[in-house]
């Protein structure tokens, strides 16, 4: 199985959330999971707002995101790169669906990245995300 994640779900991983145990369940089925630059950047920002937040020090963001490298590097996440064509689709899902469900830009990127890299399901916590993929036919 060929899943996307959006980063809301990788955190939950990694760092305890009311959103960790369905996480952790998902991630049993041992899934192929994108991660692409996209991803790496919002992953990089969550945790620099957990500590901005207070709700973790520097020194936790850096042990968790070691963690995260370490299971990069181990196969775990499957590295993607961006998708070549993804600002493209990522445009036309905003004009058509954009008027309908009120998604911004980064949640229209998410699902454009899903759907070039031919995921089979798409995995988020973000409401209006989940509305664009199954819009878009991609399963949770």
């Amino acid at each position: 199985m060929i899943v996307y994640a959006d980063s809301s779900f990788i955190v939950s991983i990694y760092v305890q959330s009311q959103h960790s145990a369905p996480a952790d369940i998902l991630l049993r089925q041992r899934p192929h999971i994108h991660v692409t630059p996209f991803i790496l950047a919002e992953w990089a920002h969550a945790l620099a707002g957990q500590v901005f937040r207070g709700q973790m020090s520097a020194a936790d963001a850096q042990r968790i995101d070691l963690t995260f490298e370490n299971d990069r590097k181990g196969g775990l996440w499957l590295a993607s790169a961006m998708p070549e064509h993804a600002f493209d689709v990522c445009a036309d899902l905003a004009r058509r669906y954009g008027p309908k469900l009120g998604v911004r830009a980064l949640d229209s990127l998410h699902v454009a990245c899903a759907l070039e890299l031919k995921a089979d399901r798409f995995w988020t916590f973000d409401d209006r995300q989940a509305k664009l993929a199954r819009a878009e036919g991609l399963k949770s």
